[in-house]
């Protein structure tokens, strides 16, 4: 089973930014946490603070992998062409929010991803990125 873990903008800060609404662990640690705790899975990560090279991300893996968790951060409240590049692929996505966004300022209410996604995980901090694991491990199955 193959999956990727695409982060976006500012998401390379997660340690250091913000750490009442993200924590203190960098995204880095958690994922090697992930990887020995999902031996089973050919986990890879890719983060990027430009919106195309999201784009050439989805769109490279979109028709071969098993799964997507995405991360769009603030590009899941602005980016029509990211939303529209998730709509034509075929690899499944779940859309992972660590924060809850719903508790947030206004404009982060909406997605542009999830009408594309298969689920939304949404509050549950870096937790999330382990619940989409899990649910792409047991829909495997």
């Amino acid at each position: 089973m193959k999956i990727i873990i695409i982060n976006g903008p500012n998401l390379n800060l997660l340690g250091k930014r913000q750490p009442e609404i993200y924590g203190s662990t960098s995204f880095e640690d958690f994922f090697t946490s992930l990887k020995s705790n999902f031996p089973q899975i050919d986990l890879e990560y890719f983060q990027s603070n430009h919106e195309g090279e999201i784009l050439d991300k989805l769109h490279e893996i979109g028709f071969d992998y098993d799964g997507i968790v995405l991360n769009g951060g603030a590009y899941t409240h602005t980016s029509v062409a990211i939303g529209d590049a998730v709509a034509a692929i075929t690899t499944p996505a779940i859309e992972v929010h660590i924060s809850n966004v719903y508790a947030r300022e206004t404009f982060r209410h909406h997605s542009y991803f999830s009408a594309h996604c298969k689920g939304v995980i949404i509050g549950m901090g870096l937790q999330g990125y382990e619940l989409a694991l899990r649910n792409f491990i047991m829909n495997q199955e």
